[in-house]
């Protein structure tokens, strides 16, 4: 299969009888079933376009509004008080409108709509006042105030019976921009335990100056932009903290997500390939058609949900000074690259969207293919793992036109990217988990040159059917994708499932036209390219020390009698196990959402604080007794928890700041205080993945199909980076990142630390677990 012919209508040759035209009837077919399904596609996009536009109202109250508006006007009265009337006389004769009865009519009809539009709009105002109240939040866990069950009782009132995945959109309330003074104070209070009095002092000068001089000039203009956009940070983050970087994606930017960490429900590779994409595809269905339910908090509060527009048929497309976005609205394709060769796959046949044994029996061509890679094409992908404007610069210089553009083009636009891996990952069977560090890296950045980087997703398939995916990390944060990821593996696992021999259910399809390779004319020039970009990718790659561990000494069953938050318990246990390892204290940041508004991201935790500090030295003293301990804990506890609180309703310090300093340099004034804020390095970086939808995995029944999260790179040159996901009741899994270059760092070292304070911790409550596991 070195060159797959394309279907083509039609062909015609040139006879001394002239023309010979002879049709494909099966291409014809084809096309014709691909514009029904197309259409149809367009036909639910506007009518769920239509439900959301009109939300919290529906389309069929707009017919009972007016119907009961022209019920009143028969029985002589009038719901308008003489509105109707004045509508009436205002209406001219023409056309079929001759007279007066059809003229009150149409008044009517009229009215009824405006009645209609203007309850709907006081509707989704008064929701959106509703859902701008944040005051529950506060509240102690288990006692919820009069005021808040009255406020959640609204809120559902008004919410709606059935809501779409966009349907909140519009209700959303604005994020809000923070007083500077409120943020300059928290900024100080973060920063007090990382410097000494000197330094301090010093600081604190420079913000009290941003305070009382450029702060209120910067912030007049961010103010108007909140009033004006959507979102005043949103887009500034995207464009300047992702999109403008000119380093490589790859391992700084990029983030995974791993498969169930004990099984491993088939081993034919193209197998578990077919079920993964299909459940993909079905997930991609329901996320175009909004049958998705939006995040609710406590089932109550909605969570933006702008973030899943993007989740397929998008890439990110390199420049000279800025990488862009590019989404189109639909794909019927995927990529697939296997042993250095690119293949299209399309994804539905006859009009519909191919099985999962129709799509491992073209998973499994592509395996049998043994036609070597074309010159160049093996390693091409390295061009998006290397640096960003060498690879702009390639882009626009040999892959700007003919074959090598179409190819291009057919990569960039699929729905996402596949790669079918040639080796073996987390395959062994005696219940040792050492395996997992290679996993964790090889999802992280594989060879440099069999993932391509710049796809919103791509998914890969090990030889030995063991899965995972890497995501660009532009378009969107972990839990959206995360959500696409409980969804694939709880339906490829539950409901797909698979033969007694492996296989995928359902038969194979004769019918079904081959994968097509993607022709490429590299150059020797660009192979060079393609060289010097490998070369950097991989001294990235090979710089990485990662450490993937399961904490399985005890989880949040057990964190929950102690009568503390999951989360505050494992940031202080990494503040603790930090300082063992590095003897200091550093800035520590924890991802936290700013979903709650429209088009919000995320927002900074500063985990390390004075309570945080003070506990983590109480625990280093031998002299601290255990009750000064606990209280201390107690205390670090509930100002880490009161801090998420703050970061989740738009009161953090770091996206404020962030857009003051983007405002100053649009205004071309420098202010020392923001500059040195912006530059402080984050040696910890840490986040949480949260499981969004426990009730598709029964881990009470079925304990082995834990999932084991995602993971990142390190932030920082002489850092750490740790991300976990707290699964059930009783694991914790960890994913340690830091690079082998720095002397002061060792994730092994740092993951012991961390299993060694967790247990510590545990142990100020009296709780005895059995710590050898």
């Amino acid at each position: 299969m070195a060159e797959a012919h394309q279907a083509v209508a039609f062909q015609f040759t040139v006879t001394p009888d002239g023309i010979d035209l002879r049709l494909s009837h099966e291409a014809l077919r084809q096309i014709y079933l691909s514009g029904i399904h197309s259409w149809k596609r367009r036909f639910i996009r506007f009518k769920n376009g239509i439900i959301t536009g009109v939300y919290p109202a529906s389309p069929s109250s707009w017919l009972f509004v007016v119907v009961g508006v022209i019920s009143t006007m028969n029985t002589r009265m009038d719901p308008s008080l003489g509105l109707i009337a004045r509508i009436t006389q205002r209406i001219p004769t023409w056309g079929y409108l001759t007279n007066q009865s059809q003229k009150m009519i149409l008044s009517g009809v009229l009215f009824g709509t405006g009645l209609w539009v203007t309850v709907l709009l006081t509707m989704r105002y008064t929701l959106k006042k509703l859902l701008s109240y944040h005051g529950w939040m506060f509240e102690q866990h288990g006692k919820i105030s009069t005021t808040s069950k009255i406020w959640m009782g609204l809120v559902k009132i008004f919410s709606g019976p059935k809501p779409m995945l966009y349907s909140f959109q519009t209700s959303l309330p604005h994020l809000p921009v923070p007083p500077v003074k409120k943020t300059v104070k928290r900024y100080l209070e973060s920063v007090r335990p990382l410097m000494d009095d000197q330094e301090f002092k010093r600081m604190e000068g420079l913000a009290k100056d941003f305070e009382k001089n450029l702060g209120p000039k910067l912030q007049w203009y961010l103010k108007l932009k909140s009033w004006w956009a959507t979102n005043y940070v949103s887009d500034w983050w995207e464009e300047y903290v992702y999109l403008r970087g000119r380093g490589p994606i790859m391992v700084n930017s990029n983030y995974y997500g791993m498969d169930f960490l004990y099984i491993i429900p088939t081993h034919i590779q193209a197998a578990r390939a077919g079920n993964a994409v299909h459940a993909v595809l079905l997930y991609r269905a329901e996320l175009d058609r909004q049958d998705i339910k939006p995040l609710m908090v406590q089932n109550t509060v909605p969570m933006c949900s702008a973030q899943h527009e993007r989740t397929f048929n998008t890439c990110r497309i390199p420049g000279i000074e800025t990488d862009t976005i590019q989404h189109v609205k639909d794909s019927k394709h995927i990529v697939v690259y296997h042993m250095g060769r690119y293949f299209k796959v399309w994804v539905y046949h006859d009009g519909r969207l191919l099985k999962p044994r129709e799509i491992e029996q073209q998973m499994q061509r592509i395996l049998e293919d043994k036609y070597e890679p074309q010159p160049g094409e093996e390693k091409l992908a390295a061009l998006t793992a290397g640096d960003r404007i060498p690879w702009a610069n390639a882009r626009k210089l040999f892959f700007s036109n003919g074959k090598n553009k179409l190819a291009l083009d057919t990569v960039e636009k699929a729905a996402f990217f596949l790669t079918l891996d040639d080796t073996e990952q987390n395959s062994k069977k005696d219940g040792s988990l050492i395996s997992v560090d290679s996993y964790a890296k090889s999802l992280l950045h594989g060879k440099c040159y069999d993932r391509w980087f710049d796809k919103s997703l791509t998914f890969v398939v090990f030889k030995n059917g063991k899965m995972g995916l890497n995501a660009e990390h532009s378009w969107a944060d972990a839990p959206v994708v995360a959500h696409l990821w409980e969804y694939v593996m709880a339906t490829d696992y539950h409901q797909l499932g698979y033969v007694e021999d492996g296989h995928c259910k359902g038969e194979i399809n004769p019918n079904l036209p081959a994968p097509q390779r993607l022709s490429w004319d590299i150059s020797e020039e660009c192979q060079e390219t393609i060289e010097r970009s490998l070369s950097v990718a991989k001294a990235l790659a090979d710089d990485v020390d990662f450490h993937s561990f399961l904490f399985d000494t005890f989880g949040k069953g057990i964190i929950k009698k102690c009568k503390t938050s999951p989360d505050a318990f494992v940031q202080l246990a990494l503040q603790l196990a930090h300082y063992r390892d590095k003897g200091k204290f550093c800035l520590t940041y924890e991802a936290s959402m700013t979903r709650l508004f429209r088009e919000g991201r995320t927002e900074t935790v500063r985990s390390c604080t004075m309570e945080s500090c003070n506990f983590v030295l109480a625990m280093m003293n031998p002299d601290k007794t255990h009750d000064e301990k606990l209280k201390l804990f107690r205390l670090a506890s509930e100002k880490h928890q009161n801090m998420y609180r703050h970061a989740m309703v738009g009161e953090g310090i770091d996206r404020h700041l962030f857009c003051l300093y983007v405002v100053s340099k649009y205004l071309g004034v420098d202010s020392p205080f923001l500059k040195e804020v912006l530059s402080e390095p984050w040696r910890l970086s840490t986040s949480q993945t949260a499981q969004q939808q426990p009730e598709l995995f029964d881990l009470v029944n079925r304990p082995d199909t834990i999932s084991s999260g995602g993971g990142f790179g390190p932030v920082a040159d002489d850092g750490y980076g740790v991300s976990y996901i707290i699964v059930g009741e009783n694991v914790i899994h960890f994913h340690v990142s830091s690079k082998l270059s720095c002397p002061e760092t060792d994730s092994h070292a740092f993951g012991k630390h961390i299993r060694e304070a967790m247990v510590d911790i545990l142990a100020l409550f009296n709780i005895h677990v059995n710590s050898s596991k």
